[in-house]
């Protein structure tokens, strides 16, 4: 007899899947991208950071930026994660 697989989760966290999950998921990645897009190129943007202390930055670096950011998204904080390996590589 085959029995079903067993998920361990979390106090507070859902398991979720099937289409809308990927959506969800496409959408997180999507507002990552987009905040840190304006910054990029010869016409790059300057973007005023202020986090829950009242800290303000203001920069164009886009390392900066992801490192500002408090993000919560498993997906989008998986791509982050990995621009900043790459920017830790590259330089």
């Amino acid at each position: 007899m085959m029995r079903p697989p067993i998920i361990l989760l979390k106090d507070g966290t859902e398991n979720k899947q099937g289409k809308g999950q990927i959506i969800s998921n496409i959408n997180a990645c999507q507002v990552v991208a987009d905040s840190i897009r304006t910054t990029l190129g010869p016409r790059g943007l300057d973007k005023l950071i202020v986090d829950s202390k009242g800290a303000t930055t203001i920069s164009n670096d886009g390392a900066t930026i992801l490192k500002l950011l408090d993000i919560v998204f498993p997906a989008a904080s998986t791509m982050v994660d990995i621009a900043r390996s790459q920017d830790a590589e590259v330089g």
